[in-house]
C-alpha cells in the first residue's frame, strides 16, 4: 500500500519583498549587480565568510561560497550565478542547498527612482518541516522585508 502525503515535497517556501529607492536604476544595480561580490556581504548581514570562487567579475556562471550564520548554526553553500542582466535583474542559485535568489529591478521614469523586488525561494523542504511551512515561509518574508530595507540603507549611506 502507498502512503500518498496531502504535500508535494518538491514544492517550494518563498517570500518576496519590494522597496521604492529614491536613486536611478543604474545606480541601484550598480550597487547591487555590478558590486555584487563587495556589497553582498553588507546586505545580507547573516553571512560571517564570503569568497568569490571565479574572480570578482559578475557573469551568468560565476561561483561564490559563504557562510551564513542560520539561527546560531553556521550554514555553507556554494551559488550560482544563473541570470545577469544589466539594470534588470540578478538570480542565483544554491548549488550544494535548495535555494534561489532573485533581485528584480524596474524604473520609474516620472520620479528617477527604482522598484527593487527581492525574492527568495527555498527549493526543497525535508517532509518532516511541511507543517512548519507557514512558520518557515513568514520567516522568508521577515528576511526578504530586511534584505531590501538593508539595501536601500545603505545606497542610501553610500551617496551620502
Amino acid at each position: 500500500m502507498q502512503i500518498k502525503f496531502s504535500f508535494d515535497l518538491s514544492k517550494p517556501v518563498s517570500g518576496e519583498a519590494s522597496i521604492e529607492i529614491d536613486k536611478p536604476i543604474h545606480d541601484v544595480f550598480s550597487y547591487i549587480g555590478e558590486h555584487f561580490y563587495d556589497n553582498y556581504p553588507k546586505w545580507s548581514v547573516e553571512v560571517v565568510e564570503f569568497e568569490p570562487l571565479d574572480g570578482n567579475e559578475v557573469f551568468i556562471g560565476a561561483k561564490a561560497k559563504q557562510t551564513r550564520k542560520d539561527n546560531g548554526a553556521e550554514v555553507q553553500s556554494i551559488f550560482e550565478i544563473t541570470d545577469y542582466q544589466p539594470c534588470i535583474k540578478l538570480i542565483f542559485k544554491g548549488l550544494t542547498e535548495p535555494y534561489k535568489h532573485s533581485y528584480l529591478l524596474e524604473s520609474s521614469e516620472q520620479t528617477q527612482s527604482t522598484r527593487l523586488t527581492f525574492r527568495f525561494d527555498l527549493l526543497e523542504i525535508e517532509v518532516f518541516m511541511r507543517p512548519f511551512e507557514k512558520l518557515i515561509r513568514s520567516a522568508i518574508e521577515d528576511g526578504a522585508e530586511n534584505t531590501v530595507e538593508n539595501i536601500k540603507n545603505l545606497i542610501a549611506a553610500e551617496n551620502n
